[in-house]
């Protein structure tokens, strides 16, 4: 992700349950395909990322599936189905390497966030490994004792 010069990154929506029940190995920046009520809605922050993942279908192809985005309240007849497959807008090597990485080592992608990107609506997503109970659990003990120790500090 090359960064310009004043390259202002409005932030739309953030997945915050991806980094609890997943551990992310690697991200990458997709663009997404969308209708105009769709981009109205995000605009709007109208989106949900409950139960979201990337498939991969076809030969170089990946789809958000499971991505809520709710519908403008003014688009008249122009509707849009709130849970439909999104088509991700990558390269199709991209497509490929991360394609043969679920397949061979069971992993899994996850939209992180939704973002603005001069004018265009980019979505982060991760390659992840799925975290089990007792994982999750050790995260939150060391984020409390680190939330614990920096309290302290901040004391004196």
């Amino acid at each position: 992700m090359s960064a310009h010069a004043g390259e202002a990154i409005k932030l739309i929506a953030v997945n915050r349950k991806a980094r609890h029940f997943y551990e992310v190995l690697d991200t990458m920046e997709a663009g997404i395909s969308l209708t105009g009520s769709e981009v109205k809605s995000l605009r709007a922050g109208k989106v949900n990322f409950k139960d979201s993942y990337v498939k991969f279908t076809g030969r170089f192809e990946a789809f958000v599936s499971g991505l809520h985005i709710s519908p403008y309240e003014n688009a008249g007849y122009a509707q849009h189905e709130p849970e439909r497959d999104r088509k991700l807008l990558m390269h199709e090597h991209q497509i490929r390497d991360w394609k043969a990485k679920v397949e061979q080592k069971g992993l899994t992608v996850v939209p992180l966030k939704l973002y603005l990107k001069r004018g265009k609506i980019k979505m982060e997503i991760g390659l992840s490994r799925g975290k089990n109970v007792h994982d999750r659990k050790d995260a939150l003990k060391e984020r409390d004792l680190d939330r614990e120790a920096k309290r302290e500090r901040d004391r004196y």
